[in-house]
């Protein structure tokens, strides 16, 4: 167990499961395709322990929220492959829309397995941002292109257009729209 606070934390497998226990008496364990949200606001501790023999990997992202001393909480959500092959699948957002986790942040965060040669664009509006991590595969994004592992930070461009050139695989990543 370890201590956070005010903290959004977000956690997505990508494969093998992660067993998490807080001191709100909350414990779960999160496999692939599955997304953690733990808002640590106040105060909480907890821990996330790879209880089996298999290899875990996974994202956790780690949000500012938008207030100090929020009440700390936790879920989590499953978001089937299917919801998330050849589209922008909504994982989290500030108003829990679409069924996404609900997180304390002027942010909307998207997953997505895109097949090769297919694109997917995304309008932000004025003033916004955006981060694409790549998890897997090759993606060009406006013309730049990510290897696994790389992210991008884009601002001032009106959209985003993202085409996996991931040979004859997918192109898994996450895009996070923000303030």
């Amino acid at each position: 167990m370890h201590p956070h606070r005010d903290m959004e934390i977000l956690t997505y497998i990508i494969e093998g499961g992660l067993t998490h226990r807080d001191s709100m008496g909350r414990g779960a364990t999160i496999r692939q395709n599955d997304v953690q949200r733990m808002s640590a606001g106040t105060g909480i501790m907890h821990s996330e322990v790879n209880q089996s023999k298999e290899l875990v990997h996974l994202l956790q992202i780690w949000l500012l929220p938008e207030a100090e001393g929020l009440r700390p909480s936790y879920e989590d959500r499953t978001f089937p492959a299917e919801e998330k092959h050849n589209q922008l699948r909504l994982i989290a957002s500030h108003d829990g829309r679409e069924g996404s986790t609900t997180i304390n942040q002027d942010a909307s965060v998207y997953a997505s397995l895109l097949d090769s040669g297919k694109t997917l664009e995304l309008v932000l509006k004025p003033g916004r941002h955006a981060w694409v991590q790549l998890v897997r595969g090759k993606l060009d994004v406006n013309g730049t292109t990510l290897t696994k592992g790389d992210g991008a930070a884009i601002s001032a461009e009106p959209e985003l257009h993202l085409t996996s050139i991931s040979g004859n695989g997918q192109a898994e990543f996450l895009l996070f729209d923000l303030a």
